[in-house]
């Protein structure tokens, strides 16, 4: 009879929590980072639709998620570090409320996801369109790229922006 997915879980979980934890506390140099992020990588796991005693190397299967996990917690603080900074420069009657500033940040971060699915070469151009307000022919200019290249590439980021998925 197979194990239950609870069971797997559970199993999994026992068998290399502690690993984990080791793990990801050598990489963020702090064990209660590394608590939290061993936390969320098993809630991922449980998230996962698949059968945990198929994964034939699970300490291998635990670190891809727990760095993915990583990675996504550095931007973040990466976006959350600049937004910081350019409000410091904001004179005090033009800051945003408290509720104002975390709806700002959740906005900054799905604005972060969204860029971060196209390739740099895409991202600068479909910015420098619609941030800079330059047209497809100065961008051309800027970039040293052919028009028809530019407008390739708008419509790649376009059709990325109108598809994509934001949590």
């Amino acid at each position: 009879m197979d194990a239950s997915p609870q069971q797997e879980i559970h199993t999994i979980y026992h068998a290399h929590h502690g690993w984990l934890v080791g793990w990801l506390k050598r990489r963020l140099g702090c064990i209660h980072h590394a608590n939290d992020l061993a936390h969320d990588t098993f809630l991922r796991l449980i998230t996962k639709s698949l059968i945990i005693s198929q994964v034939d190397e699970p300490r291998a299967f635990l670190t891809t998620i727990a760095h993915g996990l990583m990675v996504d917690q550095f931007r973040r603080n990466a976006v959350e570090q600049a937004y910081l900074q350019a409000l410091t420069h904001l004179p005090e009657a033009l800051a945003p409320s408290p509720e104002e500033q975390m709806a700002l940040m959740e906005i900054l971060l799905q604005l972060d996801k969204l860029l971060n699915g196209l390739k740099p070469v895409i991202r600068t151009v479909f910015l420098l369109s619609k941030l800079e307000g330059q047209t497809y022919q100065e961008i051309s200019s800027t970039l040293g790229i052919p028009l028809r290249t530019i407008e390739s590439h708008m419509a790649v980021a376009l059709r990325h922006v109108l598809t994509m998925k934001l949590s």
